[in-house]
């Protein structure tokens, strides 16, 4: 019984974003491990900016220095 947990930080992912994930994940555990789809549990936790570090600082202080995980375009 595969269990995926996902952790992003808290900011404004939706619910659609969120089924997407669990299908996506789904999908993939289903096609390389061929695990049951019915078996698979993915739990999605949302993380304060402030309770999530990255290279010495939170990231809502990141935020602030207009630092992102955002792709450029």
């Amino acid at each position: 019984m595969p269990y995926v947990k996902i952790e992003v930080t808290r900011e404004g992912v939706t619910r659609e974003q969120k089924q997407e994930l669990i299908a996506g994940v789904t999908q993939l555990i289903t096609e390389v491990l061929d695990k049951d789809p019915h078996l698979t549990h993915v739990v999605i936790q949302e993380v304060e900016l402030d309770d999530w570090g990255y290279a010495g600082e939170q990231v809502s202080v990141l935020r602030e220095k207009g630092i992102t995980a955002n792709r450029k375009q």
